[in-house]
């Protein structure tokens, strides 16, 4: 499944490491992608709701900013190389492509939720393998990073009513 990892004086076995390498990097290719998307959301925005739904795609984005770097600098420390190059983002996510013809709060918020439920399932996914793999540590910044998908999947559901 896993490549072999590089050599680092990191003491995780080679397998740990391949495995957190891979999957490191589709959490990280995902989360790039999904933060262009939810800025996208941001600036386009329109509708009833404008204020407040621009207000918490930002929030959103900063937390995806945040969660990125977490996630690039563990792949790095594990002897990998963090690839985030527009056009490797575009190449391989995982997650469906934005449409860009959407306006309306309520389609941004629809249109969000799908992918960030996607995220938090491959994320959770990522969790397990990795701690199953003997990496304690790339699950727990996994874990991290489930929280905050899950919490912002959490307020655009409750928000995706608002302006239907």
């Amino acid at each position: 499944m896993a490549k072999s990892a590089p050599k680092n004086r990191n003491d995780l076995q080679d397998n740990a490491k391949a495995t957190s390498i891979e999957v490191l990097q589709a959490c990280l290719t995902d989360s790039i992608d999904l933060y262009n998307t939810t800025r996208q959301a941001h600036w386009n925005v329109k509708g009833p709701n404008f204020h407040g739904l621009h207000l918490m795609f930002e929030t959103f984005y900063n937390t995806l900013a945040t969660d990125i770097d977490e996630l690039a600098e563990r792949l790095v420390q594990l002897g990998g190389t963090a690839v985030g190059a527009s056009q490797d983002v575009a190449a391989k996510t995982r997650l469906a492509a934005y449409p860009a013809e959407i306006k309306l709060g309520s389609e941004h918020v629809a249109a969000l939720t799908d992918r960030y439920a996607a995220l938090a399932k491959s994320v959770r996914e990522g969790i397990d393998d990795t701690d199953e793999a003997g990496d304690a540590d790339t699950a727990d910044i996994l874990t991290g990073v489930s929280k905050n998908l899950d919490k912002a999947l959490w307020m655009l559901e409750a928000s995706g009513t608002t302006d239907r």
